[in-house]
């Protein structure tokens, strides 16, 4: 009995190196492509209810925004880059793309609807 215990423990043992090789050398980073893709298809409906150029926010009046699990709503974000401000105003009907950063909601894309 002891032989055994010795011998499961000892191939069990040697075993463990392998599968942790076997990990390290699966490359996963192909399937991050698909994800990217498929958040930038998404593009968010909303309306500009204000701009604040210099303190980088704007207010939207938005739809659901289901990649946040959020209802529609007005809130005021964050955006990103002060430059994704340029030529927008209060009324105008926006695409947008937002994201969790650090404990808030930024807007990283944004663009006139068609």
């Amino acid at each position: 009995m002891k032989a055994l215990m010795t011998a499961t423990l000892l191939a069990v043992g040697l075993a463990q190196p392998l599968w942790a090789q076997a990990a390290e050398t699966v490359d996963h980073s192909a399937h991050t492509g698909h994800m990217q893709l498929a958040q930038n298809e998404e593009m968010n409906q909303g309306e500009v209810r204000k701009v604040d150029a210099a303190a980088k926010k704007i207010t939207l009046r938005h739809g659901p925004l289901k990649s946040l699990g959020m209802p529609p709503m007005t809130m005021v974000f964050r955006v990103r880059d002060a430059a994704l401000l340029e030529g927008l105003k209060p009324g105008d009907k926006v695409l947008f793309q937002a994201e969790q950063e650090g404990g808030a909601i930024v807007v990283t894309e944004i663009k006139p609807a068609q």
